[in-house]
């Protein structure tokens, strides 16, 4: 039984830009991740070792969201390769990474990069 789960709005301050004060001075950044497993066992047992722990979840992301990247693309391609690695019940994922107030010349409330596997 597949199941859908999601986390949404993790915050991170981080250093993932293209110009250099970007990566002087950071930016937030918000997170939401789209996650597609096998919740049957779970479902059964009511066992946290039996599911996918958003704690874990969280802890990658994070972990990620601290090595800066020029790409956005690049930050979730990243989170992508460790979420499947680290879960091996993910069927897809899709995160969404959004640059709060970009430094693009004018008033832009984020910009934002999806990719689903």
């Amino acid at each position: 039984m597949s199941g859908l789960i999601e986390i949404e709005g993790m915050e991170f301050y981080a250093y993932h830009g293209h110009y250099p004060v970007e990566k002087q001075i950071g930016n937030r950044f918000i997170v939401s991740v789209q996650l597609i497993t096998d919740c049957e066992k779970a479902g059964r047992t009511d066992r946290l070792e039996d599911a996918l722990n958003y704690q874990s979840v969280y802890d990658l992301i994070k972990q990620e969201m601290a090595r800066p990247s020029d790409l956005l693309e690049h930050v979730c391609t990243r989170i992508l390769d460790a979420l499947y690695t680290r879960f091996p019940t993910l069927e897809q994922a899709t995160i969404k990474l959004s640059k709060m107030n970009p430094p693009m010349g004018g008033q832009i409330g984020k910009v934002s990069v999806s990719l689903t596997r």
